[in-house]
């Protein structure tokens, strides 16, 4: 699963980055502890058919549902099963985005019992862009955006951390992610071996086990005692 991650880069960046017209209304602020329900930027094609970077809440609420009360079990999409789900069939076929990322975490336990948080991250500092799906849902408040990551088998070193990952998406398959087809499931494909090994897996402190915390202190790597190391410890 990705149940935590982090997007520092500013509006500007992310619609230069993403070529995208940026729509977010100065809503987009550094956050290296993104939690489910959390507002951050995504980039979609808009109602008018121009690529926006918009603002949405990390959890995906589909248009039918009576309430966004269940928006937190709905932060990951398995890529397995999407074209297929109830609950994201209709935005995987027509609504589908990109989500800026810097990283991701995930925690591993150790034989003692204890969590190990990681960080993965581009070791070139660029930008991640994940695979989402959108939808709008209308209540009292007025609409709501709201958006899943798509999760799918974790490759190479990545599974010695975690059994899934977020299915990450090159630069060379941004437009086609977003553009309009009759064949959405050949979208599907992960990343090749060559560009997944350019990801670090950077152990980080534990402050980021508690949603409170935030800051660029989270992402910096940590002494890891032996007993620690990925292939030492069990995926929980």
């Amino acid at each position: 699963m990705c149940g935590r991650y982090a997007t520092t880069r500013s509006a500007g960046d992310l619609s230069a980055l993403f070529e995208s017209q940026d729509e977010t209304g100065g809503g987009v602020g550094p956050d290296h502890n993104v939690a489910p329900t959390d507002p951050v930027p995504l980039v979609r094609v808009s109602p008018e058919g121009h690529r926006a970077l918009s603002v949405g809440r990390w959890g995906l609420v589909p248009s039918w549902s009576r309430s966004p009360a269940g928006a937190a079990r709905m932060i990951n999409a398995r890529a397995e099963t999407v074209a297929t789900s109830r609950a994201y069939a209709g935005a995987f076929a027509r609504r589908r985005c990109l989500v800026p990322a810097d990283g991701w975490y995930e925690w591993v336990r150790a034989a003692d019992g204890r969590k190990q948080p990681y960080y993965m991250t581009p070791s070139n500092g660029s930008v991640l862009a994940f695979a989402g799906i959108w939808s709008v849902w209308d209540g009292s408040g007025g609409p709501l955006l709201t958006f899943s990551v798509l999760t799918t088998a974790a490759l190479g070193e990545l599974a010695e951390v975690h059994d899934r990952m977020p299915l990450l998406l090159p630069r060379d398959r941004w437009g086609a992610w977003l553009a309009s087809t009759d064949e959405p499931a050949g979208l599907l494909a992960p990343p090749p071996p060559d560009w997944l090994a350019t990801l670090e897996i950077r152990p980080v402190g534990t402050a980021v086990g508690d949603v409170r915390n935030d800051g660029p202190q989270l992402t910096e790597r940590v002494p890891l005692a032996r007993a620690a190391a990925p292939e030492e410890m069990t995926l929980f």
